[in-house]
């Protein structure tokens, strides 16, 4: 769910917040509240694996700059959702302990975006009870938070750090996928920034390839909303007209999904 189990509660320019005595929020309760946030602002990053043409964030997933690798599960929400809402121009993000190793410091008055770490781990007693009944020792699941710093917060630091993801060409086309669509017979249109099947009047359209993160999502958001129109009365004749959140809506969606799938040598 997450990486570096790194210790770091600075904020602001890198001073500890005051201990008010308070209890700990619950962090499960406040990831929860974060996920809430974002659907309620209408951000979906983990469906929709794209973003705006020339809107200046830099594609692919939010990784540590010092070390490289990409965060996962809820940080990437986080992240992304902080990139977006501050426009930071990179996905790259650091520790006050890694700008510092990193030849620079995070510029005073910033304000970090908390993420977190998930683990494991077995309690001493656990162990010897293990030990002296046999059998597997239980282990206990917990979260830790730790605080990052968007390297675009950040001053001084050395010029060989982990980089961003070179711009995304205009197109990377794939000829397979293209047969597939010209040969559905749907309309198809492409621009704006969302993408849907029309029943009524039986077009699909999706934003242009340059606006996704990763340019094969292209494609497969094409497949997936011509699975859609395969049930178009003249077509299958399945039924698509479902309220959000029925039986059938979902089912429709597992179609859907089964259809956006394409063999690895020709779509990867």
């Amino acid at each position: 769910m997450g990486q570096e189990p790194t210790r770091s509660a600075r904020r602001k320019g890198g001073r500890k917040p005051a201990e008010t005595g308070a209890p700990r929020a619950n962090l499960y309760d406040e990831v929860t509240a974060r996920i809430i946030l974002e659907l309620e602002g209408g951000r979906l990053p983990w469906v929709q694996p794209w973003g705006s043409v020339g809107g200046g964030v830099a594609p692919g997933l939010p990784r540590n700059a010092l070390t490289s690798r990409c965060y996962s599960g809820i940080n990437v929400l986080i992240l992304w959702g902080a990139v977006i809402e501050n426009a930071y121009p990179s996905q790259g993000w650091l520790t006050f302990r890694q700008a510092l190793e990193a030849g620079g410091n995070v510029r005073k008055g910033e304000q970090g975006t908390t993420v977190v770490y998930a683990d494991r781990f077995t309690p001493e007693a656990e162990k010897t009870r293990a030990e002296a009944e046999g059998g597997d020792a239980k282990t206990i699941p917990f979260l830790k938070r730790f605080t990052v710093f968007n390297v675009a917060q950040c001053e001084g630091l050395r010029p060989d750090l982990s980089g961003d993801p070179v711009p995304l060409p205009e197109r990377e086309i794939v000829p397979v996928a293209e047969a597939v669509i010209a040969a559905s017979g749907v309309e198809f249109r492409v621009g704006g920034a969302r993408a849907y099947y029309a029943p009524g009047p039986d077009f699909v359209q999706v934003p242009p390839q340059p606006a996704f993160f990763e340019q094969i999502n292209y494609y497969r958001t094409c497949l997936h909303e011509l699975t859609h129109a395969t049930g178009h009365a003249k077509r299958l004749d399945r039924k698509i007209l479902n309220p959000f959140g029925s039986k059938d809506y979902a089912r429709e969606e597992l179609v859907a999904l089964s259809g956006q799938s394409a063999p690895p040598a020709t779509l990867q």
